[in-house]
């Protein structure tokens, strides 16, 4: 029998072979799953990358730093960029002036004004002055802030411990150490099975030249069960030990880039001191040997012999023998090549540290004002990150143990803290913000929120690194005194003058007004409408 080609059901051909396909893999007992497809990143060949120090099955957080000394070698290879570098520094200091910028303001909310206020001027007082604050004398809280900023991106991380006399003691990273090994404990720091810290292990230097001194533990909480240990870092996963420097993905690069401006200097010197072709005319017979240009130095080469290195030097006269003709030569030291280059790097050592390339160099010229405020707006997003992570790691938990030292020691902030509805710990840090991009338009931006009830003023305030109530306070204190000051002095001059109009405060000091809002003296406008002529409706009436 004959079958056309349309009397054939395709689906029902492709439904039995894939049916049968099915029964034959399931008689013969092969896998009937088979991947189609996978990373191409697992291939190798000659254009994938060969990565060494991977772990073919994977590996902890702290896998990458088995040899322990070459996390600290790592620690003093940042610094020494930090030290000698041009560019490195500079970033370093660039990225705290924009995350601490004038420091982080402490906000407490315990829920009684009273105790809000005491807390907060405790702080101030505390936190202003280095004796208190710091166990050498030296840093006021806000510079803790700023080292410890600048060291989780230098050094990788640091800590910084409440002390017995109620100081804080700042430990730098290499100082978190242990010279044996000790059970659980890497990189100097002591964790149980959960990656739970339990103490860090200490070695101080005796001197900046006699090495390490004798080790001691700090457990990470205090009797009482309060964190007295802040270790500041920045974890790139999640069961990481220790932080590290931010200059790691880019040391080769920053490293070259140091090494090529300073090569680029020196034959930019050298081309600037002199570059000059010497032609002789044809048929002419050699001339004699020019001893050297300048004052001459005899170098001794290391293996047997001598070379004779001519004095160059920038302005020098150079004085050709008869029948040789000189010329000039000024080649073009650096290219436009290079200065691409240049800025290439600066941009990927720069994202490094958050900073787009207007704020590394601190110049507007390669953008317009909208590419300079998308730029600054998108790095601001990482310095707010940071900002968090410092509030974190550092602020919340030092404020915590600053506050339960102030209990024991202070009977009557007991008895507040065993109030009913006092909430003795509870507080906000208020992050330190940027001033406006463009001053007008942004705070007509604020003004419309307020308006329109956007946001509240406290936490529009809060948002600027402001405290509303600070700042109804001292508004209110102001203007209460200039009145104040005007109504006497008004009063003065009524009685001195009684004969003339007479004064109020207003017409001594004049206090701004919200926009769109206009006012009149009441006296002032019933005289106009005593003096203005009747309507004709009032007359018929």
């Amino acid at each position: 029998m004959t079958h056309r080609k349309a009397d054939i059901d395709p689906t029902a051909i492709t439904k039995s072979f894939a049916v049968a396909k099915a029964e034959h893999k399931a008689a013969h007992g092969i896998a009937t799953f088979k991947p189609t497809a996978d990373y191409d990143a697992t291939k190798p060949s000659r254009h994938t990358r060969r990565r060494t120090g991977v772990a073919p099955t994977g590996s902890g957080a702290d896998y990458h730093f088995r040899t322990e000394s070459k996390y600290y070698e790592l620690i003093e290879q940042a610094r020494d960029m930090d030290r000698n570098d041009s560019l490195v520094g500079i970033l370093a200091d660039r990225r705290v002036d924009n995350i601490v910028q004038g420091g982080f303001t402490l906000d407490p909310k315990t829920g009684d004004k009273a105790l809000d206020l005491d807390l907060w001027e405790r702080w101030q007082a505390f936190s202003g002055d280095p004796d208190q604050c710091d166990i050498a004398g030296e840093c006021c809280w806000q510079e803790i802030e700023r080292q410890a900023c600048r060291s989780e991106s230098i050094d990788g991380d640091i800590i910084v411990i409440g002390t017995e006399e109620g100081s804080f003691q700042m430990i730098e990273a290499h100082e978190i150490y242990t010279k044996s090994t000790k059970p659980d404990t890497f990189l100097g720091v002591t964790r149980d099975r959960y990656k739970r810290r339990l103490k860090y292990w200490v070695t101080e230097e005796i001197n900046e030249f006699a090495g390490r001194g004798e080790e001691r533990d700090i457990d990470v909480h205090n009797s009482a069960g309060v964190r007295q240990l802040f270790h500041v870092y920045d974890p790139k996963r999640i069961n990481v030990t220790r932080g590290v420097t931010q200059m790691a993905p880019v040391f080769a690069m920053s490293g070259m880039l140091e090494d090529v401006s300073f090569a680029k200097l020196v034959q930019q010197q050298v081309v600037s001191c002199f570059a000059v072709f010497r032609e002789l005319a044809a048929n002419t017979d050699a001339l004699p040997s020019v001893d050297g240009y300048g004052e001459t130095s005899t170098e001794q080469l290391s293996q047997s012999g001598t070379r004779t290195i001519d004095g160059v030097s920038p302005g020098m006269e150079i004085i050709g023998n008869p029948g040789e003709k000189l010329t000039g030569f000024s080649p073009n030291v650096p290219n436009s090549e290079y200065f691409q280059q240049v800025r290439l790097l600066l941009q990927i050592i720069g994202v490094n540290f958050g900073l787009p390339l207007c704020l590394v160099l601190m110049d507007g010229s390669e953008t317009n004002f909208s590419g300079w405020r998308g730029a600054v707006d998108e790095a601001r997003k990482g310095f707010v990150t940071d900002q968090m992570n410092l509030v974190r790691k550092l602020h919340t938990p030092a404020y915590k143990w600053w506050l339960s030292r102030e209990m024991v020691l202070d009977p009557k902030l007991r008895r507040q803290a065993s109030k009913r509805g006092i909430d003795i710990y509870a507080h906000n840090w208020n992050l330190p913000t940027w001033s406006y991009i463009e001053p007008v338009a942004d705070a007509e931006g604020d003004a419309v929120q307020l308006r329109n009830s956007l946001t509240s003023p406290r936490r529009l305030h809060a948002a600027r690194g402001k405290d509303w109530e600070e700042i109804a306070e001292e508004s209110i204190a102001d203007n209460g005194y200039a009145i104040e000051r005007a109504a006497s002095r008004a009063a003065e001059l009524n009685a001195a003058f009684p004969s003339q109009p007479k004064l109020t405060w207003r017409d001594l000091i004049a206090l701004p007004m919200p926009d769109g809002v206009t006012m009149s003296m009441q006296g002032e406008q019933e005289e106009k409408t005593a003096a203005a002529p009747a309507t004709e409706e009032e007359t018929n009436a």
